[in-house]
């Protein structure tokens, strides 16, 4: 099967995807992520305002086969969650890396960036799975 991995995220070896613009950074969960999934019938998401340290877990998503946790990549601030998923949770299945975005955070730790994938280390994970 064939995965999207945009080349302009980072990513985590527990399938989050990032997108850093300026001091903030959108998350979500990654293609190859949803389609180990399922469908997703449900999205727990976390608190506008909440700090979370890196590693923490920020939301629960529940699915046909199973619940998975959406893990903070990055310590910060969630400064913007995706409300549209309350009622549209399967927004992640259709467009995980656009309108099926989870939330958004100011991170307060630029290093941790450093830690996170590259599109060509995602991948290989991704294909160790497989």
């Amino acid at each position: 099967m064939d995965y999207e991995f945009p080349e302009n995220l980072k990513y985590t070896k527990t399938h989050e995807w990032v997108r850093i613009e300026d001091n903030t950074a959108s998350l979500g969960i990654t293609d190859y992520a949803q389609h180990q999934l399922g469908d997703i019938v449900y999205i727990e998401l976390p608190e506008k305002g909440a700090n979370l340290e890196r590693e923490s877990t920020a939301s629960e998503i529940e699915s046909v086969k199973a619940v998975g946790e959406l893990l903070m990549p990055l310590t910060g601030k969630i400064i913007e969650v995706n409300n549209n998923l309350v009622d549209n949770p399967e927004l992640v299945n259709s467009s995980p890396y656009d309108s099926g975005w989870i939330l958004k955070l100011e991170y307060t730790n630029e290093l941790e960036i450093n830690d996170l994938l590259s599109v060509e280390d995602y991948k290989r994970i991704a294909e160790e799975e497989n």
